[in-house]
């Protein structure tokens, strides 16, 4: 019997607001789950606000494939060079990177 699962979910079943998963395929197609808001992007780089903190995705040709708000499903392709979570304990890096985007 096969299941059809979807980001680590039985397909179907509603998932939690907390839940936040990455799943990169082949360093060109990213999928992210828990995202809130889509901060600002462009072909080389992605800010997400997530459940779990902000995230930075780094690259070259990137775009977005899909955008589901109401599920917080967003899907990157392009290739992906990092990936960079901007905690608390980096505060004064993502001042640094948060300045850089919004000269």
């Amino acid at each position: 019997m096969d299941h059809q699962y979807e980001f680590g979910t039985p397909m179907g079943r509603q998932r939690e607001s907390n839940d936040h998963d990455i799943i990169l395929k082949g360093r060109k197609h990213l999928d992210i789950t828990g995202v809130k808001q889509v901060e600002s992007f462009d072909n080389e780089e992605f800010l997400l606000e997530t459940v779990m903190g902000f995230l930075s995705i780094r690259g070259q040709n990137l775009h977005m494939k899909n955008l589901n708000v109401e599920q917080g499903i967003v899907s990157i392709e392009g290739k992906v060079y990092d990936l960079v979570y901007l905690d608390q304990s980096n505060q004064e890096k993502s001042k640094g990177l948060f300045g850089k985007l919004f000269k």
